[in-house]
């Protein structure tokens, strides 16, 4: 065999090894897109990662902290949103304060109609409903940063949005948070928390939550989300419907071969935006 013949073997097993890997990102990419918060209902179970949640903090100083969600006014920084879909309306209020990029992104594509007869095409009974994909996929939607008139490369630069975490704000029953592919790359989808069984357990440190956070985990909730995900808003009426939509007759998503897509399609009639403080 000539060298001229090895070079060509040796390049074209290179090629092939190169195609291969390509191949694989492709495919982990494509699951980590239909996810929640990169959890299936199983991983949602798991124990949350409490020893480094808000490690900074003394569980006295976590007890003065304001926490938003446990209260159903709607406070000066505070947007009340009327979510409408097939199977009832939801009320909730958005933190502008505690997630101001999640919440500027949610209020404006619910003011501009972008959610609108979108379907919660994934729903895990005993975990979350999402929605907010134009695509009714999991793998599309995109912020209001992407692209036209509010294009900015500086909040995204085509791959999403930051996450934003705050010590103020936990994924208890109701809570209503981004969705995305990995760290960082919050787009238009989000889910509302639905458990609603004791989750305390889950727990493997509870000084490192507010006490009366972790009294409402009693209610329901998914721990392991918390510190990795953006909260932005909560659930302060409707969660009869939040759990009727979750309770729905599902499929196999041919997209991402999760059975979590509802046999009867589920969708958002239209979002009303209220104001800052309005009840």
């Amino acid at each position: 065999m000539t060298k001229r013949n090895k070079i060509l073997i040796g390049i074209g097993s290179l090629l092939v090894v190169v195609f291969f890997v390509f191949e694989i990102i492709i495919m982990v990419k494509q699951e980590q897109a239909s996810e929640a918060a990169s959890s299936s209902s199983s991983q949602a179970s798991t124990s949350s990662s409490s020893s480094t949640l808000n490690a900074k903090y003394t569980t006295s100083e976590l007890n003065k902290l304001d926490l938003p969600q446990l209260s159903t006014t709607i406070g000066s920084e505070e947007t009340k949103v009327t979510i409408e879909t097939t199977d009832g309306t939801i009320v909730a209020k958005i933190f502008n304060k505690y997630a101001p990029l999640a919440a500027e992104n949610f209020l404006t594509h619910a003011k501009e109609g972008y959610y609108n007869n979108l379907d919660f095409f994934r729903v895990v009974k005993d975990f979350m409903i999402q929605s907010g994909d134009p695509d009714n996929t999991g793998l599309g939607g995109k912020s209001i940063w992407a692209s036209g008139t509010h294009k900015n490369k500086k909040i995204d630069s085509g791959s999403g949005f930051k996450n934003e975490i705050s010590p103020n704000l936990y994924f208890i029953r109701g809570a209503i948070g981004m969705a995305n592919a990995g760290s960082n790359t919050n787009g238009s989808q989000f889910f509302i928390e639905q458990s609603s069984t004791n989750v305390q357990s889950q727990i493997t440190d509870k000084s490192s939550y507010p006490t009366k956070i972790y009294d409402a985990y009693k209610k329901g909730g998914t721990p392991s989300l918390d510190g990795n995900y953006t909260v932005f808003g909560q659930v302060i009426s409707g969660m009869d419907v939040v759990d009727k939509i979750a309770s729905a007759a599902v499929k196999t998503n041919s997209v991402t071969s999760e059975k979590s897509e509802p046999k009867k399609a589920i969708k958002i009639t239209k979002i009303i935006v209220g104001k800052e403080g309005a009840q």
